[in-house]
C-alpha cells in the first residue's frame, strides 16, 4: 500500500503521459501523485486499525493549496526529474509524519522526505535532460482536501482504496 495526494486533472494526465512520453516504465503502474508513505508491505489484517489512523490524521489536518510550479532534480543522488512544491511543503510534511506515526506504517527512508512529484526516474540522461525542460514552466495550483490511501499487487496499476478527507 502507499498513501499519496492524486494529482487532479488535467494537470494529472499532463504529468503522467510526459512520464510515459520519456520512457518511464512506471508510467503506466503509478499516476501522477504526492507521496505521503511510500510503497510499504502490511498484513491485511491491520488494515482497519490503519484506516482508523488514516482517518484520525486527515481530521486533525485542514485543507490546503497546493501550488506545483516549475522542475527540479534529485541527481546526482539518483536519477529523478521533478515537478517541485512551491506551495504547501510544510503541510505536505506534517501529513507525511502524522501518517508515519503509526506503527504499522514506520519504515526506513532512504532519504529525507522532500514533497515532490516524479515525472521521470530511471531513463536515459537525455530524457531526463528533456522532462526537466520541457516541464520548466508547469504550474498547477489546486485545493487539497483529502488523500488516497492506494493498493497494489504488484501486477498491476496503482489502485485507489479509500480517500481520506482533511479536517473531516
Amino acid at each position: 500500500m502507499g498513501v499519496a495526494i492524486d494529482i487532479p486533472e488535467p494537470w494529472g494526465s499532463i504529468l503522467t503521459r510526459r512520464r510515459a512520453e520519456a520512457g518511464d516504465p512506471q508510467a503506466a503502474y503509478v499516476p501522477a501523485h504526492l507521496t505521503l508513505l511510500g510503497p510499504t508491505e502490511i498484513e491485511p489484517d491491520r488494515l482497519p486499525a490503519i484506516e482508523e489512523h488514516l482517518a484520525a490524521v486527515a481530521a486533525a489536518q485542514p485543507a490546503f493549496s497546493l501550488h506545483l510550479r516549475g522542475t527540479g532534480t534529485f541527481r546526482p543522488l539518483t536519477e529523478v526529474v521533478f515537478v517541485v512544491v512551491a506551495t504547501g511543503i510544510s503541510e505536505c510534511e506534517l501529513l507525511a509524519a502524522a501518517i508515519g506515526r503509526s506503527g504499522d506504517l514506520k519504515r526506513e527512508a532512504r532519504f529525507p522526505y522532500h514533497p515532490h512529484v516524479t515525472v521521470a526516474q530511471d531513463v536515459s540522461p537525455e530524457a531526463l535532460d528533456a522532462v526537466y525542460d520541457d516541464l520548466a514552466g508547469f504550474s498547477a495550483l489546486f485545493q487539497v482536501d483529502a488523500f488516497t490511501l492506494f493498493s497494489h499487487t504488484g501486477e498491476t496499476r496503482w489502485q485507489p482504496r479509500r480517500d481520506f478527507r482533511l479536517g473531516s
